[in-house]
């Protein structure tokens, strides 16, 4: 899935240029981080690239080495669980036995040695049960930005890749108090927003609680789906795949993760990977620091020089500069109705 804004990551995050666009963490974008991980696990015929009109020559551009029929642009945007239909339609479209994996494209993943034998234990597991997996992840913090998951029993059996269990319901972001609460139990982890399933589970699911849903996969064509997408898509409803789906299916469990695994949501998660000094600046471009401590600084091009500061983030493109205390990043989103349009 490559059709998301990624607001918070203003001013180098653009309409055009969005956060999975942008190579943040090294030579390559998010999203070609993302489809280079799944080397060895899903054929390159298989793989294919959710985005919008609008970023289509942006996602074009950076997965050169992808057919143009792989990439496939949703003429309007409809939220996860549309995204999660049109992926189990071209699966299905190609076999109706498919197993389809759904990845959102702007994660960090290092370990990718783990990551992939995990996802290929996944496709592995949804062929043999009549379930939908998620791949959750240990929570590290009482972090209320996340969705999590409470976690069931184990499922028995010699399950290669991990440990699957039995997820009991999916929570929406809680206020802080509650996921606190939630990480002294253990008994709750992260939805990471990475799911496999195979096409005919989850069809059966969106015919019993999501019937929109359901006729558009079945009326998916195996040709060039363009114009059927043109007419049908639009009309699909906006809603999460967790609130039209997860959340009513008669069986979920997840697979728990065992690589590393980051979101990178806002400014103030790149410090682990970026280059970071004693005095905690975590900089990358040409950046010159002198007695400030704890900030972040990203120059896409001119020198920015920190003088007596602390706790700033920092970042400078062509045309614009953002400077703004580290506790304020989950603000951002709220500058842009200020913002000129050229620069959004």
């Amino acid at each position: 899935m490559a059709g998301g804004g990624g607001e918070r990551f203003w001013p180098m995050s653009r309409a055009k240029t969005p956060k999975h666009l942008l190579k943040l963490i090294s030579e390559r974008t998010l999203l070609e981080e993302t489809v280079r991980r799944l080397k060895g696990v899903v054929r390159p015929a298989n793989i294919f690239v959710l985005t919008n009109e609008g970023q289509l020559d942006g996602v074009r551009s950076v997965l050169p080495f992808l057919p143009a029929a792989q990439i496939v642009a949703e003429p309007e945007r409809r939220d996860t669980a549309a995204a999660a239909a049109l992926a189990t339609a071209l699966a299905r479209a190609r076999d109706p036995k498919a197993v389809v994996a759904l990845l959102p494209a702007d994660h960090v993943i290092r370990n990718q040695r783990v990551f992939a034998a995990q996802l290929a234990a996944g496709f592995a597991w949804a062929a043999d049960n009549p379930a939908l997996l998620t791949i959750a992840v240990k929570p590290t913090d009482p972090d209320p930005s996340f969705g999590y998951l409470e976690l069931g029993s184990k499922i028995p059996g010699r399950n290669a890749g991990g440990v699957f269990r039995r997820v009991e319901r999916f929570v929406e972001k809680p206020d802080i108090a509650t996921a606190r609460r939630y990480l002294k139990t253990g008994k709750y982890a992260w939805n990471a927003g990475m799911f496999v399933w195979s096409a005919e589970v989850f069809l059966a699911e969106a015919e019993r609680s999501a019937p929109k849903l359901a006729a558009f996969i079945r009326g998916f064509p195996s040709g060039n789906p363009k114009a059927y997408l043109q007419a049908c898509f639009p009309s699909l409803p906006k809603l999460s795949v967790d609130y039209a789906i997860m959340e009513k299916a008669a069986r979920v469990a997840t697979l728990m993760a065992q690589f590393d695994w980051d979101d990178v949501g806002l400014w103030t998660a790149l410090p682990p990977h970026l280059a970071v000094d004693v005095a905690g600046n975590a900089v990358r471009g040409p950046v010159v620091v002198v007695e400030s401590t704890g900030n972040i600084a990203v120059s896409n091009g001119r020198l920015i020089a920190l003088c007596g500061v602390h706790d700033l983030v920092v970042v400078e493109t062509p045309d614009a500069i953002l400077v703004c205390h580290r506790d304020a990043v989950q603000a951002i989103k709220r500058l842009h109705p200020q913002l000129p349009k050229e620069v959004l």
